[in-house]
This record gives structure tokens, C-alpha cells and sequence, in this order.
């Protein structure tokens, strides 16, 4: 009887120690874990002390604030994204990915929350003009692999060489080195590049396919955060979130997007 009585009282002072713990720890339902590759400046980066910084940073904070959940942000491979939801791993995926049929069958995204479209990078010796003089025999064109750039590139490029490599820095460095004739990807970060390569690059700013949008992604059948989120996406952009996001990060950008005549990132209209 003694032994049966002390056997008792252990199992109730386990689980008191344990209900005492769980006390102090935040339930797995109130943490929204948020992967993004943070090599996408300004909207996926770093700040100076490493933490996570840029405008997906920002509004996926403000969604926790929203939604009441605490955000942790997870730095993955642009590759791992979507398995990492698939998983299990990620509850939210915000990493400037663009919307397309093929995602979809892997996850389900939510309202469209930017626009994006591709230009070309290419060496100034290339006689690059058009996405056109890309599509030839001899032409190199370097892509960043998984992106839409590259989806483009191996559907409509099939005359050219594709030089498929794991990151935009890479596929930069190609180009401005001649090893490449054009790199394929977003308007802003062929830009940018092109500001810092003015030497050996010139952006070749052609519309010369549909605009791409971007979209959170959540794990297949996980109606409730997409709703969350979703509701978030409309009441942030009616109080101007989008425009306090592009007056701190990109006024220069937003700037020189008008002059050119091309539809703005958060000009969903």
C-alpha cells in the first residue's frame, strides 16, 4: 500500500512540475512559424545585427499583430519553401513568390499582394535588345533555378543555353563577366544590378510578357489562415500599409517605375 501511495504521489508532482512549465511557454498554436529566403532585398534580407529585415518582414509582422500570433521567421533555400509547408515545418510562406498553375498544385496561395514582371540584364557587348535576341542559337542566358525567370526561360528561351545556378548574385556575376549574354528575373533586382554593373550591363526594360503576382502560400487545405490572411491583405491596403512599405524602402524605386511607365508593385487595380 506504502508503495502504491508513493507511486501517487510522484505521478503528481510530475505533473504539476509539468503544468507549471507550460505555463511559461507559448502555445503551438499562437506561433506562426513564416519561412522566406531572406536574399531578396528590400523585401527579404538582413538587417546589420543579421535579424530578418525587408517589406515581407513588415507585413508579415503586422499580420501577426492582426492575428494575434507570435512570428518567428525561419531563413530557408528558395528551394525548401514549399516543401518546408508541406511538411509541416512552415505555417506561411512570404518570400516574393509568384503565383502560377504549377504552385498550386503544391500549396494554396492567397490574394495576390504585389505585382512583379521579368526584364533582362545583359552585357552591354551582348547586342541584347529584346527578350527575342535572347532566343538564339550561341546565347547564353542565366536563370535563377526555380524561379519564374527560369520556368520562362526553359519554356520560351529553347534556342539559347540556360545556365540554371542557386542564387541571383551568381547569376549576376555570369553576366557581368561575359560568361552570360542575359539574366532573366524581376525588373527591381535586374535594376539594382544593373546601378551597380553600369559598366558591363544594361537592363533591358521590355514588357514582354503578362504581369506576374505575388501571393502568401499555406499548406494545402488550410482554409482558416488563408482566410486570416486574406481579411489582413484588404484591411492593410485600404489603411495604406502597401504605401507606408514603399515610401520606407523603395522611394527612389517607386520613382523611376513611374517614369518608365511601369505598373508598380502594389498597384493591384
Amino acid at each position: 500500500m506504502k508503495k502504491i501511495l508513493s507511486v501517487f504521489l510522484c505521478l503528481i508532482l510530475v505533473l504539476s512540475l509539468a503544468t507549471g512549465c507550460s505555463q511559461n511557454t507559448v502555445s503551438n498554436d499562437s506561433v506562426l512559424v513564416v519561412a522566406m529566403e531572406l536574399a531578396y532585398p528590400p523585401f527579404e534580407t538582413k538587417d546589420e545585427s543579421g535579424a530578418p529585415s525587408g517589406i515581407s518582414v513588415d507585413l508579415v509582422k503586422a499580420f501577426g499583430e492582426y492575428a494575434g500570433y507570435e512570428v518567428r521567421i525561419e531563413n530557408m533555400s528558395w528551394d525548401g519553401l514549399i516543401p518546408a509547408l508541406q511538411t509541416g515545418k512552415a505555417d506561411l510562406v512570404i518570400s516574393s513568390m509568384t503565383i502560377t498553375d504549377a504552385r498550386k498544385q503544391s500549396v494554396d496561395f492567397s490574394d495576390p499582394y504585389a505585382n512583379a514582371a521579368l526584364a533582362i540584364l545583359a552585357n552591354v557587348q551582348s547586342g541584347i535588345e529584346s527578350v527575342e535576341d535572347l532566343n538564339q542559337p550561341g546565347k547564353k542566358v542565366a536563370v535563377k533555378t526555380g524561379s519564374t525567370g527560369y520556368l520562362y526561360a526553359v519554356e520560351q528561351l529553347d534556342q539559347a543555353e540556360i545556365i540554371a545556378l542557386p542564387d541571383e548574385s551568381a547569376c549576376v556575376t555570369e553576366v557581368s563577366q561575359g560568361k552570360a549574354d542575359g539574366f532573366l528575373y524581376d525588373q527591381l533586382t535586374v535594376y539594382r544590378n544593373w546601378k551597380l554593373h553600369e559598366d558591363t550591363t544594361k537592363a533591358v526594360f521590355i514588357p514582354f510578357q503578362d504581369k506576374e503576382q505575388w501571393g502568401a502560400a499555406v499548406q494545402k487545405g488550410n482554409t482558416e489562415l488563408l482566410e486570416q490572411f486574406n481579411a489582413f491583405l484588404a484591411e492593410y491596403k485600404e489603411k495604406g500599409g502597401f504605401e507606408e512599405l514603399s515610401e520606407k524602402y523603395m522611394p527612389e524605386e517607386k520613382k523611376m517605375f513611374e517614369e518608365l511607365g511601369f505598373i508598380w508593385f502594389f498597384d493591384l487595380e
